[in-house]
């Protein structure tokens, strides 16, 4: 048997007549932006996440950055992120003009550690930036305690989390903003790059979305020096087609990674860890082998697909080379990116596939 790492594949089939029917849909009214399908998945979208606004980008790292830039962030400034994170997060401070500051995250859940925090805030921080990895809530009330008690903003990066909640309240509603990605492997995918950004407050709503615009708030009236990033008609179509089904799909991730948890039973695999405050959504379902490698080859071998999230650490990739950090400067960080190593997770597994990841996991030896 094989089990490739990840598949579309049934949740298209199911979804094949609402898909096409969204593709005719906006090619038959011949208006492929900022219409009528954009504003009823901005509304739908910000309803599911229990926020006033939604504004619809052209992807995930967009969504974090003109969400910074709306809040004035810029030259001078730091932002907190997490040192384990994929380098989206630290690429959309670095594109504001701002600098990115790295906090290891916890071992056991892989996210960024409230109680490291408080130690990297300088006079320049401005804002502090949590990211839901592979769609495990961070523990945000002592990060919303300690940005009140520094008068600092939080934007949460939910690319990998859509759904997912804490102590019952879905993330992507505690921040100042949050920035989701809509890549076709998310929880909730376009058929091409998509983001959006979601906050409660109007104002930082219509700035983003003039940033969004070329800086417009009318046409041809040109209010900042903005970007180029709108969620188009089509994308916007198939994932309100999506949407609806969303619950059901995290539902059945969350079934399959019980499973994982209560079958792998191998020494030698550390498996995700979840806090009673957290309701993930598995978006990626990683464990930790020291033996990484061997495990990796043996999981091929058998027909086992896997990834690894991510091998190299933001601060020792070649493009922040100028920031001066070398091996050794966040261990946490470099552990988790040499010893974790994900597993099959997505809408449609079977149980004889389910099975075949849990038996050949547990006969490595």
């Amino acid at each position: 048997m094989k089990v490739p790492f990840v598949s579309f594949l049934p949740m298209e089939k199911e979804l094949d007549k609402e898909l096409r029917s969204a593709f005719e849909r906006v090619f038959s009214r011949s208006w492929y932006i900022e219409g009528a399908e954009d504003q009823e998945f901005e509304k739908a979208f910000a309803e599911f996440c229990s926020v006033r606004f939604c504004v619809g980008v052209g992807n995930g790292l967009d969504a974090l950055m003109l969400a910074l830039k709306a809040l004035d962030i810029g030259k001078g400034d730091e932002v907190i992120v997490p040192s384990n994170t994929y380098i989206a997060t630290a690429l959309a401070v670095t594109y504001v003009g701002a600098l990115p500051v790295f906090v290891e995250p916890d071992i056991k859940t892989f996210n960024i550690d409230p109680s490291k925090i408080e130690n990297a805030i300088t006079a320049k921080t401005r804002a502090i930036m949590p990211v839901h990895l592979y769609g495990q809530p961070c523990d945000m009330d002592p990060i919303i305690k300690i940005a009140k008690e520094h008068g600092l903003y939080v934007v949460e990066d939910c690319a990998q989390a859509h759904g997912a909640k804490y102590k019952g309240r879905v993330i992507g509603s505690f921040g100042d903003a949050a920035g989701f990605s809509f890549y076709p492997g998310k929880n909730l995918g376009a058929l091409g790059d998509a983001g959006a950004t979601v906050t409660n407050n109007e104002d930082l709503a219509n700035v983003i979305r003039a940033l969004g615009n070329y800086g417009s708030d009318y046409k041809y009236h040109h209010i900042y020096l903005g970007n180029n990033s709108r969620l188009d008609e089509m994308q916007a179509a198939f994932l309100s087609a999506k949407l609806p089904h969303l619950a059901k799909m995290n539902e059945e991730r969350r079934k399959i990674a019980l499973k994982y948890l209560e079958g792998i039973n191998n020494k030698q695999i550390v498996l995700p860890f979840v806090p009673d405050y957290a309701e993930p959504v598995w978006h990626i379902f990683g464990i930790r082998c020291d033996r990484r490698a061997e495990l990796e080859k043996y999981l091929n071998d058998n027909g086992v697909g896997t990834n690894k999230h991510y091998p190299i650490p933001i601060h020792l990739q070649e493009c922040y080379k100028d920031l001066g950090y070398v091996e050794g400067d966040f261990p946490i960080a470099e552990v988790i990116s040499k010893t974790e190593l994900s597993l099959p997770m997505y809408y449609g597994m079977t149980e004889h596939e389910i099975d075949h990841v849990i038996n050949t996991v547990n006969s490595f030896k």
